[in-house]
């Protein structure tokens, strides 16, 4: 029986095995967010303790995520994966042994977050430079779909309601044990998980055409840093005529164990950044991203909640649905975009869905509705997770398979770079500025800075110029 367009990738037992660890690891994280809450206020801590220990956990990310792209670049991903579920499964025991010995501090919750963020950082440059060695480019948006309903459904939603529930439990730290469970069964997944070490299947050298074009406009860049044997350790998904020899030597060094030394990985990190200042439409959408997660962030993460409880007369319960909402809307509007084809116009269709389906947001600064302010989240969220699909698909078609780990891991730093920024100074802004300016110059500035991106990026063009279809 033919599967569904969205569920297709299923037909693949090595992607079903992978994306069912993907989702117990999830999970897990999900679960983390309230534990960690619930064993912080165990010992008595303050709002200041809590951030504090969630602080360390954004150091563990920005400090891993550039080196775990690398990592997947030059290493065999199966190895990065299950390394990464021992972490969080080592962890998680640790944590709950501390609780049920009575031993448990504060600067332990801190070195738990610092080591589930960082083993994120390493999670998924490898996860998302595996799937191409697993499926076929026109199953790679149906795949990204997965990944982009799964993460807002079981770590913004299922996840703390289990963990929320736990917490209720008479044995203490029950939701800790749960994460170790989770990280456990993701780790026998991991275990089963085999990858092809060549070429995969169905990738042929037209079947990445458009990958190609842009391996070959790179040439003398990649050429140029990887004669002294630098090659990655990517999915060699990409049939890259111009590359192949380069990916099959290095398909021996890898398997042999080769690692390289810091000052190699130094330079296979900075090949990554080269390699984006010289992609036009992936530069101009990384920068653009940049700053309308600057804007939108701060708002979202910080003022929206005492919008909530001061205007609308709400609960944080009333928050917390709010926020269940917008989860759900995100990953509805990935799985609707996982059921289609990719779109033709793909680059100025992923940054109209993301720059005007900020819109909404400026009426979540001027609306006495809980209603209204749920719907216009909801439109923001759906818009955001479609246009994710849209990314992280090409990504995996466009970007050279050697350089995959690197320039997923560069997109994954951009995300979390001004993030505490705009957190931080979301507060002080909203004591001079009134909400509805503020939201509303998010919601007119966002969009604006996309046509900029557009018209920069010059993607009208290179869209036609590599058609994905």
């Amino acid at each position: 029986m033919k599967l569904p367009r969205a569920l297709e990738p299923f037909s693949s037992r090595t992607y079903t095995v992978l994306a069912l660890a993907m989702g117990m690891s999830v999970f897990g994280s999900g679960l983390w967010a309230v534990a960690m809450v619930a064993r912080v206020m165990a010992l008595g801590g303050s709002a200041v303790d809590l951030s504090l220990v969630t602080a360390a956990g954004a150091v563990g990310m920005v400090v891993f995520v550039l080196i775990g792209g690398v990592a997947a670049d030059r290493f065999r991903l199966p190895v990065i994966l299950r390394c990464v579920e021992v972490v969080n499964l080592v962890t998680a025991l640790s944590i709950a042994v501390l609780t049920w010995t009575g031993t448990l501090a504060l600067w332990h919750l801190g070195a738990a977050a610092f080591a589930f963020s960082g083993a994120v950082g390493f999670f998924y440059p490898a996860y998302s430079a595996a799937l191409p060695r697993i499926l076929p480019p026109h199953q790679l948006l149906a795949a990204n779909g997965v990944e982009g309903t799964a993460r807002p459904l079981l770590q913004l939603a299922a996840g703390p309601a289990v963990g929320g529930a736990l917490t209720g439990l008479a044995l203490p730290g029950a939701s800790v044990l749960a994460i170790a469970v989770c990280h456990a069964v993701a780790l026998a997944f991991m275990l089963r998980l085999r990858l092809p070490e060549g070429r995969p299947a169905g990738h042929d050298a037209a079947g990445f055409a458009t990958a190609g074009h842009d391996a070959a406009d790179h040439d003398d860049v990649v050429d140029h840093h990887d004669v002294a044997g630098h090659d990655a350790a990517g999915h060699h998904a990409a049939g890259f005529d111009s590359a192949g020899h380069k990916e099959a030597a290095h398909d021996d060094a890898a398997a042999s164990g080769h690692a390289a030394g810091p000052g190699s990985m130094l330079a296979q990190m900075l090949d990554g950044f080269r390699y984006c200042v010289h992609t036009p439409w992936l530069l101009w959408t990384l920068l653009w991203a940049m700053s309308a997660i600057f804007m939108f962030i701060g708002p979202l993460e910080v003022l929206v909640p005492f919008l909530v409880v001061d205007r609308l007369g709400g609960t944080v319960a009333d928050y917390g649905a709010m926020l269940g909402l917008y989860g759900i809307s995100t990953a509805v509007g990935s799985s609707v975009m996982a059921s289609l084809r990719m779109p033709r116009k793909y680059l100025t269709t992923m940054i109209w869905l993301w720059g005007f389906g900020t819109l909404p947001f400026g009426l979540v600064g001027m609306t006495g509705s809980w209603w209204v302010m749920a719907a216009a989240l909801c439109v923001f969220g759906a818009t955001g997770g479609a246009g994710q699909v849209i990314w992280g698909t090409l990504l995996q078609r466009r970007v050279p398979g050697h350089m995959l780990g690197r320039i997923s891991s560069l997109d994954f730093f951009v995300s979390l770079l001004l993030m505490p920024i705009s957190m931080a100074v979301a507060g002080p802004v909203a004591q001079v500025v009134p909400p509805a300016a503020i939201f509303w110059g998010v919601a007119v500035l966002t969009p604006a800075l996309g046509v900029l991106a557009v018209l920069a990026g010059r993607m009208h063009r290179d869209q036609e110029a590599h058609p994905l279809g």
